[in-house]
């Protein structure tokens, strides 16, 4: 009797060995907490404060965030700045906004070159933003137009829609301005931006871009549109 209950214990006493060795040899499972991912961020610097940041900041983006910032720098200085921002921060891109307007050729141009020998993308205008802004509603071919002469354009293409643009004071893209901006053309059913991409790449084309700063009308303000609407 004695016999048999050792023998009893002994087994029990070599199964819970094996159940301990077995639960050793088992993998073991790395449980990372789980972590939010941060969405990309897209560094704008603009020339002007108001005017290209606010029109940047109507872009809702889903899976990138947008960070505009009117710094009221243009040309080299603008470059210069955004070099300073990107040390400071790592940013997924960062983007120089900047106008031709009077400018010196050789600024223009070297603000150009530099921003891209820092892998910085570049929307120029040449004369100015709001020459983007005309695309999106006038078939311009890219033929001189005089900045002085873009507010009075703009609100002549508003007008129909009853709204204005104050490019004296505020210039503000205001989120009403926006939304026309993106709204559908009745004749060709495109959006305006769409228009606006269409027509931008067109007038960028007849030039060889050898001299940016003597290329007028043209902006690249689409190459970062595009940019951005990959995001949406």
């Amino acid at each position: 009797m004695k016999d048999k209950k050792a023998s009893q214990i002994a087994k029990k006493k070599k199964h819970l060995e094996n159940l301990k060795k077995s639960r050793r040899d088992e993998p073991i499972l790395d449980r990372n907490e789980p972590s939010k991912l941060e969405k990309p961020t897209i560094l704008i610097v603009c020339e002007g404060k108001n005017t290209e940041p606010s029109y940047f900041r109507q872009f809702k983006l889903s899976t990138a965030t947008i960070r505009p910032i009117g710094e009221g720098y243009n040309t080299v200085s603008l470059v210069n700045r955004a070099i300073q921002l990107s040390e400071e921060k790592e940013y997924e891109q960062v983007w120089c906004v900047f106008d031709k307007d009077d400018f010196s050729d050789t600024d223009f141009n070297n603000a150009i070159q530099i921003a891209e020998a820092n892998n910085f993308g570049v929307a120029y205008s040449n004369q100015a933003f709001e020459y983007w802004i005309i695309l999106h509603f006038n078939d311009h071919q890219g033929g001189g137009m005089d900045r002085n002469d873009y507010d009075v354009k703009i609100n002549e293409l508003l007008k129909d829609f009853g709204t204005s643009y104050d490019g004296k004071a505020s210039k503000i893209i205001t989120e009403e301005i926006f939304d026309i901006l993106d709204g559908v053309d009745a004749q060709t059913n495109k959006t305006r931006r769409d228009l606006a991409i269409e027509r931008a790449k067109r007038n960028y084309a007849h030039f060889d871009h050898t001299n940016c700063a003597e290329e007028e009308s043209s902006t690249t303000v689409f190459k970062l549109v595009e940019e951005l609407i990959k995001y949406i």
